[in-house]
């Protein structure tokens, strides 16, 4: 059969998402497996399983990424893949379309006779989401040697676990070295989770690259007094000062224009009481820029605002880096593949970055590497509600499978 010829099973990937998404069920629609937990465990061995089943050869780094190769052909081989973790509030497709897509993708070779000129592999990275453990793409970028393994596996939780003890726990610190070998390209396909391809009408993203991030905790410590005896002009109110934070991102973000955007996702208060000004406001702060240097600029006007409000409300304030990546352009040559396959599909393309973070930014480091976006229905993801349409899903499967055995053909110099 010719490789034009070939399509996936959409059926029986659409059974395999189901059968995942039932792990961690938050029995509203969604799923929660958070990095390295019981439920991510067993979410593990389901996926490793069908990886035997196809006859891969399976290897588990020391980070707990897991790759599992299809050993045809020669040279370095083609790789595809996401991660299988979710947020407390996941949903079905997040992640998982990736890993499963790229088993699709293998089984519909081997079940059609078509052998690629190199090996074909699927991988699942640790920790993407960055819910339980700090960075976020916390195995991709071990794999891709931006973080040393021994700081990574020393990084502690939300839940004052180590990363080190609960890949122990699980059973998934592996023995294959960090860094990884770096595959011959790299290619991820991903629901968009965002509004734009719907809203355009648009079946397919080709993804030029990924937003810069930067994710900082911030500590602002003051004066808890009495909510009714104390003055509001003699108040040292972390709340305040909390709040005038959260409304002077937006005031960034509105600066700089569409390719800025700014959140804060996380406030606790101490000591937390209806009638008492808080000691201490901690809150989390997400700047995303698809321009380094604008990313950079925001970063110093926050500075800026930070030691002013240090002077106008006698507070103290301190800031901690949890995340910091610069955008990610992927290669054009990969873009290029992605696109003609998208167009050769029938369906409407359109060229776009990315602005959540994916492993393929970490691949993009020691690879050509790209990726694929299928529409998510009104741009919600992180949400049991998320929801991608099966037609979709497919066409952008048969899109990847395509891609990848151009990919195996191509040479890049």
């Amino acid at each position: 059969m010719k490789s034009a010829e070939i399509a996936i099973n959409g059926v029986r990937m659409m059974q395999r998402i189901i059968a995942l998404a039932d792990i961690g069920s938050t029995g509203d629609g969604g799923s929660c497996r958070l990095a390295l937990t019981e439920e991510d465990r067993v979410g593990r061995d389901l996926v490793v399983s069908w990886m035997k089943d196809l006859g891969l050869e399976i290897s588990i780094d020391a980070i707990g990424n897991v790759v599992g190769t299809w050993n045809v052909g020669t040279g370095k081989p083609v790789m595809t893949g996401s991660h299988i973790d979710t947020v407390r509030t996941g949903g079905v497709y997040d992640g998982n379309y990736g890993v499963i897509a790229g088993l699709e993708v293998i089984q519909t070779c081997q079940e059609s006779g078509l052998t690629p000129s190199r090996p074909l592999a699927v991988a699942f990275f640790t920790d993407e989401e960055g819910a339980r453990f700090s960075p976020d793409m916390l195995g991709s970028l071990v794999y891709a040697g931006g973080l040393n393994l021994e700081e990574a596996l020393d990084i502690v939780g939300i839940d004052g676990k180590r990363v080190g003890d609960e890949l122990k726990n699980i059973g998934y610190a592996g023995s294959t070295p960090c860094p990884g070998e770096s595959p011959h390209a790299f290619v991820e396909i991903h629901i968009e989770q965002g509004p734009v391809l719907e809203a355009e009408g648009f079946t397919l993203g080709a993804v030029t690259g990924v937003q810069g991030i930067s994710w900082q905790e911030v500590t602002i410590q003051g004066q808890s007094n009495h909510a009714g005896t104390t003055p509001m002009n003699l108040r040292h109110d972390p709340a305040y000062v909390a709040a005038m934070l959260t409304v002077y991102l937006r005031e960034i973000a509105e600066r700089f224009g569409e390719d800025q955007v700014c959140t804060v996702g996380k406030i606790d208060l101490h000591p937390n009481l209806i009638n008492v000004i808080p000691s201490r406001a901690t809150l989390t702060l997400d700047m995303r820029n698809t321009d380094e240097d604008s990313l950079v600029d925001a970063e110093r006007l926050l500075d800026t605002f930070c030691f002013q409000l240090e002077q106008d409300e006698g507070v103290s304030i301190s800031k901690r880096t949890l995340a910091r990546f610069e955008p990610v352009q992927f290669d054009e040559r990969v873009i290029e593949v992605v696109e003609r396959h998208c167009l050769s599909s029938g369906k409407r393309v359109r060229r776009l970055p990315s602005g959540a973070g994916h492993d393929a930014q970490m691949l993009a480091r020691v690879c050509p590497s790209a990726m694929i976006f299928v529409p998510s229905h009104l741009g919600i993801s992180h949400n049991p509600a998320e929801h991608t349409e099966l037609d979709d899903l497919v066409t952008g499967v048969n899109v990847l499978l395509h891609v990848m055995l151009e990919l195996a053909d191509t040479v890049f110099s």
